[in-house]
């Protein structure tokens, strides 16, 4: 795996989280692997754009349902119906949803989800 793989699977759900435009213009730019430097700069920008920019309900809901998908097949009953009660609750300034998606990343010892930028942030977010 090239060295921009390896970061876009690492930022992927960070940028969902905050902007589905920005989600999709990398997406473009990674298409059919052809990616050179001037991809690579247009990706380090969105990246630091990104980390300036605030949440929407339906940012982090897109993102927070791709990450879930790692757990649904084995949560348990409770935890699934955990997760729909603070997916209704979800807001940006209030982020239950997320700290309880690090949890269940642990729990489930999801190794990729670990190594995501967005579960890290939520991590440290919640010390």
């Amino acid at each position: 795996m090239e060295k921009w793989q390896v970061s876009w699977a690492q930022n992927k759900y960070w940028v969902m989280s905050r902007s589905q435009q920005y989600y999709n213009e990398i997406r473009v730019l990674a298409k059919e692997n052809h990616w050179d430097e001037e991809c690579q700069q247009r990706y380090e920008q969105i990246l630091q754009e990104i980390d300036d920019m605030m949440p929407t309900r339906k940012t982090l809901t897109t993102a927070y349902q791709h990450v879930w998908g790692y757990f649904k097949k084995q949560a348990t009953l409770e935890e699934k119906q955990n997760y729909q009660i603070l997916l209704k609750k979800l807001e940006e300034k209030n982020d239950e949803l997320g700290r309880y998606l690090v949890e269940l990343t642990d729990k489930y010892e999801v190794k990729y989800l670990a190594e995501s930028a967005l579960i890290k942030r939520l991590r440290e977010a919640s010390k």
